[in-house]
């Protein structure tokens, strides 16, 4: 990794939270943005020619689950921020539900620590609402909040006692900070890992109903309304979810959404086999696709076109990739017992640029959920995340939107091979990643990049 000024020639600099969209140079030094924009000829830095690239903010990640401490079987810090950095990710916030859970401050000082180690890609800690996740007891919020978590969450689980959800946002709410919870009502879902639609009855599977996430949806809304807590609905997948939280929105009070790549991109389809082709035909081997289930489940066809416009029209605040790496034995199995999740954070990028080539997303909208979005969340501790403008953190993404590419997950850095975009070609790819002025991640073609300029 370098420590040399880094700059960036010729390229697009797409800086949708600052209202900057422009042509030009960009000089990262000292792990910060010096200039933007202009033409500059610094003699000691290293150069890379941006032209038909596109440079913007690192991505932000919301929700990642990065599986350490006691599931380094899966992924651990180190080579979850590797993938992320793969992705163009820069900062990561990573879910509670390891072993032991995140909920104490000492939890979240190995967590931080062992971010440290695996170097520059921020990782953040999201503390856990109650002891061990088990929903008994709450955590102590404020030793969490002081040990530097961003959030709050069960995540993996619902917090599904209403007193508990009601307090948990009284006391977030005296920290500033959001309770974000896996809205799923397991009397609904209990031994479900597909949506309720006609691809489970064509496969003989129990459905998971969209009542099922839109109940504790409503009832967290009622709950932000009776506390002037924070609720943060994760992983929003159904059309009704997305109009409670449209109307919850209108009445002012204080509730976000995000969604992940998958459920803006795949639909039930998917888990008859071969990326959801052919899904009127005979079924084939393919069908059961393990490596399409997933928590929420992929959805209806109306329902992904819908978390679209939630998307574009603000009801959704963020893309967050809900990252889940397993083993091959977790997703080699029958499909009711195969472990739920994606490996999606070297993926993200790609898949959601089918949504731009497609017309149905402007790039600019893309970038601001993937960064103004999610950097809102993180308050103003982590100011500057979202943005390219002069003395802010040197966090860049550079991509090509139009290079192809072949997923291949036996070259993913992430230890989760198991996404169900295996061979599928992507159009839109991450190039080169810099966070905190540092190259974690270096596609760039061997002729764009001179180690030394020569002014």
């Amino acid at each position: 990794m370098t420590t040399r000024p880094i700059l960036i020639r010729n390229v697009r600099i797409l800086d949708v939270g600052d209202a900057f969209d422009q042509v030009g140079d960009l000089l990262l030094r000292d792990g910060h943005v010096a200039s933007r924009g202009g033409h500059v000829s610094p003699s000691d830095a290293i150069v890379i020619d941006g032209t038909s690239l596109v440079a913007t903010p690192g991505f932000i990640d919301f929700h990642a689950h990065l599986r350490e401490p006691g599931f380094e079987d899966k992924e651990t810090i180190a080579t979850g921020a590797a993938a992320g950095a793969r992705g163009g990710f820069t900062t990561l916030c990573a879910m509670p539900n390891t072993n032991p859970a995140i909920d104490n401050g000492t939890v979240v000082d190995f967590v931080l620590q062992r971010a440290r180690e695996a170097g520059p890609v921020r990782v953040l800690a999201v503390g856990a609402v109650t002891i061990g996740r088990a929903g008994k007891v709450l955590t102590d919020m404020e030793e969490l909040a002081g040990a530097g978590v961003v959030a709050f969450t069960d995540d993996g689980a619902p917090v599904a006692d209403a007193r508990m959800m009601r307090n948990a946002l009284l006391y977030a709410a005296d920290l500033g900070l959001p309770v974000v919870d896996h809205c799923e009502d397991y009397t609904l879902t209990k031994g479900t890992g597909i949506h309720d639609g006609w691809v489970a009855s064509r496969l003989g599977l129990a459905g998971y109903p969209s009542a099922g996430e839109e109940s504790l949806v409503a009832r967290d809304i009622a709950l932000a309304g009776m506390t002037g807590g924070w609720f943060h609905a994760a992983h929003l997948s159904t059309a009704g979810g997305a109009e409670l939280v449209r109307r919850a929105k209108q009445r002012g009070l204080r509730v976000t959404a995000e969604v992940t790549p998958h459920h803006l991109t795949m639909t039930e389809e998917w888990v008859l086999g071969h990326q959801g082709r052919h899904a009127r035909g005979p079924l084939t081997a393919a069908a059961y696709d393990t490596h399409a289930k997933v928590s929420p489940p992929l959805r209806a066809i109306d329902d992904r076109a819908a978390m679209v416009e939630a998307l574009k029209d603000g009801t959704i605040d963020s893309i967050a990739t809900d990252h889940a790496p397993h083993t091959w034995s977790d997703k080699t199995m029958p499909f009711d017992d195969a472990n739920v999740g994606l490996s999606v954070l070297e993926t993200a990028f790609g898949s959601l640029m089918a949504l731009v080539h497609g017309g149905e997303l402007p790039l600019e909208t893309l970038i601001r959920k993937l960064t103004v979005g999610p950097a809102a969340m993180l308050g103003p501790r982590h100011a500057g995340l979202a943005t390219l403008r002069p003395g802010t953190p040197a966090d860049v993404v550079l991509f090509d939107p139009n290079e192809e590419w072949v997923v291949d997950t036996a070259r993913f850095a992430s230890k989760g091979k198991n996404t169900p975009l295996r061979g599928a070609t992507l159009k839109g790819r991450v190039r080169l990643t810099i966070a905190q002025g540092q190259i974690v991640h270096d596609g760039m073609q061997p002729e764009t990049l001179k180690k030394v300029a020569r002014s």
